[in-house]
């Protein structure tokens, strides 16, 4: 390939390349910009958003068509539903190169100056005025929203210590100091949590939004920026604390509603691609532990005791997969195996990167995190236990365990040990050709496969399985659990009849 041609360096050298040329860049806007290179991708068939899963149906077009109308826009969504990477994304519809005048601190167009240092600038320089160059990435400025965000932050202020050292009076241009917005000019502002915003922030933006300037300090300082503005927000904030003052909500082009994963298989997908799995190990992640993973998640989304309005973030899974295989890496590393094969357990195991993605409702709350999620996990497996394992008949099996038979899983106890351990459960090794595995396969496949069958038995309540004794008959686990429920009964009694005798403070 030849050598891509040197960037101008000054204005007149930029005035001679035809593809910067004056006409273009005084003429065509940042939102001109976006629309004529989503055009080309469009027409060229290039994905629009790499690494967006599941969007392609529903909010990319609409994405798409309020950057072909060139509106301002926003994305409602719950939490862990990609909005902060949508927005991140846009940049991809920016020119690869973009120049400005050097030095200039709001990125001022070398043809259409707007601040006084560049006017000045060119005045004195004319076509040896130097140029500067701006990545795509470099134009894109990202501000989370909270209450104690100032018009100074966003907009700029005064600075006194310019005016001094400069010798400038106080209304000067030359004594400014630009906030986050002006920064932004020539390139896309994004703002998250929009509802947190003050009011008279929002009505700075809303004035931004309407006249396309901004006002510093009450000076008249007007700076016609050319910026895109792009918000997201919590559904909930957006529309029912009445957060949004109405004027900025009018003037915002479309409503964009974002959601979770509509399939188990996109929510599969998008986990794949994000959750941290390759280490330099031998691994093997079995469909069957990445379905149940992420059926947590879906089970969650639907469960009475978790807050709807809270969500269940796409990171819950992320982070699960994670822990799953950090889980199963110990396990081989303890027994010094090859492979690194997850399993149901490792699951249960990576509790801790659920309990903490989760809001409870009052009802989830009394019973705990803890069991909400061994609840969730359990529900989960069941779930997709019925996926593969539908129709098959396990009655064998459960009368071996009805028999008195138990088998308990260590993590320690070596794959070889556990498959001969299982041989001995009539009927178990006929039924794990429902997820494609052979007994002659290697044996941490073999134990998984076997515990998932177990476990959804366990789910659909045909088996038992404790701490103590792990897997056994389901009456084993109901009597244990009449005698926890008795021994409740009988303390509150003991503390109810305490308390009579106490009497009142």
């Amino acid at each position: 390939m030849p050598a891509a041609a040197p960037l101008p360096h000054n204005l007149g050298e930029l005035r001679a390349t035809s593809q910067y040329a004056e006409a273009r860049l005084k003429n065509r806007s940042v939102k001109d910009e976006m629309r004529a290179n989503l055009i080309a991708r469009l027409q060229s068939g290039e994905t629009i958003f790499p690494g967006i899963i599941g969007y392609e149906d529903t909010v990319v077009p609409q994405i798409v068509n309020a950057i072909l109308s060139r509106q301002n826009f926003i994305l409602l969504g719950l939490r862990g539903q990609a909005k902060s990477r949508i927005l991140r994304a846009l940049t991809a519809l920016f020119d690869e190169q973009m120049p400005y005048l050097a030095g200039c601190e709001i990125r001022d167009n070398p043809y259409r100056p707007l601040c006084k240092r560049c006017r000045d600038l060119l005045a004195k320089h004319g076509d040896s005025t130097p140029i500067a160059w701006l990545g795509r990435e470099e134009r894109y400025v990202e501000k989370l929203a909270t209450p104690d965000v100032t018009i100074a932050d966003l907009i700029g202020d005064l600075d006194p210590i310019k005016a001094a050292r400069g010798g400038e009076d106080l209304s000067s241009e030359l004594t400014m100091h630009y906030g986050l917005l002006p920064r932004a000019n020539r390139g896309l502002f994004a703002i998250n949590e929009l509802p947190d915003l003050a009011g008279k922030i929002q009505v700075a933006l809303f004035n931004i939004m309407q006249e396309g300037d901004v006002q510093i300090k009450g000076y008249p300082v007007r700076l016609e920026l050319d910026v895109a503005l792009v918000f997201s927000a919590n559904p909930e904030d957006y529309t029912a604390r009445g957060k949004i003052i109405t004027p900025l909500k009018d003037r915002i082009g479309s409503e964009i509603r974002t959601h979770y994963p509509e399939t188990l298989e996109e929510g599969i997908a998008i986990t794949a691609q994000e959750a941290w799995a390759e280490r330099g190990i031998k691994l093997e992640i079995p469909q069957f532990v990445r379905e149940i993973v992420e059926q947590v998640a879906f089970t969650a989304r639907e469960d009475k005791k978790i807050d709807k309005r809270s969500g269940v973030s796409q990171r819950l899974p992320i982070s699960t997969l994670e822990l799953v295989v950090s889980n199963a890496e110990r396990r081989a590393l303890l027994n010094g195996d090859k492979l690194v094969l997850p399993r149901v357990s490792d699951i249960y195991a990576a509790m801790p990167g659920i309990t903490g993605k989760l809001e409870l409702e009052y009802e989830g709350e009394m019973r705990g995190a803890d069991t909400v999620v061994r609840d969730l996990i359990r529900a989960a497996v069941g779930k997709i236990y019925s996926r593969y394992f539908d129709g098959e008949d396990t009655q064998q099996i459960e009368m071996w365990f009805n028999l008195g038979g138990t088998f308990k899983l260590e993590d320690r106890e070596p794959a070889a040990l556990a498959v001969k351990e299982l041989h001995e459960i009539q009927g178990l090794f006929d039924k794990l050709a429902a997820v494609g595995v052979k007994p002659s396969d290697a044996a941490p496949m073999v134990v998984a496969a076997a515990e998932f069958l177990l476990e959804g038995l366990v789910a659909h309540r045909k088996l038992s399985r404790n701490e103590d004794r792990g897997f056994a008959a389901a009456e084993t686990q109901a009597r244990k659990e009449r005698q926890e429920l008795e021994v409740e009964y009988e303390d509150w009694q003991r503390a109810r009849r305490s308390s009579r005798r106490g009497g009142f403070n």
